[in-house]
């Protein structure tokens, strides 16, 4: 294989379609509805994700439109994220578990928030297996969130989830949002980042 077929990204048909394809759509249709259902197989997708020791240092705090927790959430967004997720028909909150019950201060795990990370993919993958998709966002009050749905003080807010469909892209849309999703997707060359006799040194230059 030559190094043009390595680091390019239309050269890798081996690329499941569902990763090929994902992206953090900021226009949902407002009027469709992620059924509890749907909620129901995104949340088991994460929860069957690996994770050190099989210690699952995760939890969600899941809210459809209309909902009143969804309008709680709506409420700590920050500005830019104010104007699109809540769109989206459920919004769900990460959490990892940062620290100990007794004693929040000592420090639970050093891999829980990359463990977390790993279920947030896993329920990704599952969205675009159902037709839907998942903006990830940090956009809010952390704290005031964390105070808003009372989250222990041994759990830390991470990031939030804006899930839903994506409609047929019109010029309809706000314009500003049209074109951030129209913008190509673009990654990084693999020998940007993977090395093998030190770092720097491609593996494929």
């Amino acid at each position: 294989m030559t190094s043009d077929a390595v680091t390019s990204e239309r050269a890798t048909p081996d690329i499941h379609p569902l990763l090929r394809d994902r992206r953090s759509s900021r226009i949902f249709d407002p009027g469709h509805v992620v059924t509890e259902t749907d909620l129901v197989r995104l949340l088991e997708a994460a929860r069957w994700a690996p994770s050190a020791g099989n210690s699952q240092p995760w939890a969600y705090l899941v809210a459809r439109r209309g909902e009143p927790a969804h309008d709680r959430m709506v409420s700590r967004l920050s500005r830019g994220t104010a104007a699109w997720a809540p769109q989206a028909g459920a919004l769900v909150l990460t959490l990892h578990r940062a620290g100990h019950d007794e004693d929040p201060s000592m420090a639970y795990s050093d891999y829980a928030a990359y463990d977390l990370g790993q279920a947030v993919a896993y329920l990704t993958v599952q969205a675009q297996s159902l037709g839907l998709h998942v903006h990830q966002f940090a956009g809010f009050d952390h704290v005031a969130m964390a105070a808003e749905f009372a989250v222990p003080p041994a759990w830390s807010v991470t990031t939030g989830l804006a899930v839903g469909r994506r409609p047929a892209l019109t010029d309809d849309a706000e314009a500003g949002l049209l074109a951030r999703d129209r913008v190509p997707r673009e990654r990084k060359p693999l020998a940007d980042f993977v090395f093998t006799d030190g770092y720097g040194d491609p593996r494929w230059p």
